[in-house]
């Protein structure tokens, strides 16, 4: 989508048309960006594989080493000499269900991190409206298509990228608010939620091991066949009102997912 295509549905006079026209480019967008990021990392093997070092390759794309240091396996490429004890870069842990101590902190992640000894980071990928996904619209009560607001954040654990992590809020409630302004909501996203008038009621999470999309091998630097675990919590007002749909989308082989149950009923 381009600034010509932004140009030609700006004057639809119908507004409900108008938000169906704007909807479908962004969908066709993410497409072409998925599409994209496949070919990007089809040509960075090759480079690899023509004997261009990591280092050559980051400067001709202007990019640090590390978007392209993680090896890819190919039809080239060779198996390891040990697999039984070679593993993934970083283990971090991601607790199930959250603990509500770690839950209403500054960040979760950050916090889980530093109890387990790793160097953890963050940075926001995407603020803004987008059209919802069917679980997400099935999570807010809205129709699938419908713009909601996305906040996306990327995690990192030693510089190894973990987890994308995106909020998802209702436009028709949070339009306007400082949810939907860019960066992190200081002090924490709670604190806005609950300075708009909502208090907490209940939440479900849903936890579904999948193959990745596109966009996510591509963010999280997975290789070819590699899967996540998506972990999708709806959390709603002591109403009932759906007001905040957190998926957590985590690198299957660098988590570890404690679980936990109520107290003094664990069983073996």
């Amino acid at each position: 989508m381009d600034l010509t295509t932004i140009r030609d549905i700006f004057p639809i006079a119908d507004p409900i048309e108008r938000a169906r026209a704007i909807t479908r480019a962004m969908t066709e967008q993410q497409g072409i960006t998925e599409e994209a990021a496949r070919i990007r990392r089809g040509a960075i093997a090759e480079a690899r594989e023509a004997g261009h070092s990591n280092e050559e390759i980051a400067r001709a794309l202007g990019v640090v080493p590390g978007r392209v240091s993680q090896p890819r396996k190919g039809p080239l490429a060779k198996a390891p000499a040990c697999p039984a004890t070679q593993g993934p870069p970083v283990i971090v842990q991601r607790a199930l269900p959250t603990d509500p101590a770690t839950r209403g902190s500054a960040s979760l992640f950050l916090v889980e991190a530093e109890r387990q000894g790793v160097a953890a980071g963050r940075r926001m990928l995407y603020v803004g409206p987008e059209p919802a996904g069917e679980h997400t619209a099935a999570c807010l009560h809205v129709e699938p298509g419908e713009e909601v607001i996305a906040r996306r954040k990327m995690m990192t654990a030693n510089e190894v990228p973990v987890r994308i992590a995106t909020s998802f809020f209702r436009g028709d409630l949070f339009r306007g608010t400082r949810i939907a302004e860019p960066d992190f909501v200081r002090p924490t996203l709670q604190a806005a939620i609950e300075a708009l008038g909502y208090a907490f009621g209940h939440a479900e999470e849903t936890l579904t091991a999948r193959p990745a999309t596109p966009f996510e091998a591509e963010t999280l630097r997975l290789d070819p066949g590699e899967w996540i675990v998506q972990i999708l919590r709806a959390s709603f007002s002591t109403e009932g009102t759906p007001i905040h749909t957190l998926e957590t989308v985590c690198s299957a082989n660098r988590h570890i997912f404690p679980i936990g149950q109520v107290g003094a009923l664990d069983e073996f």
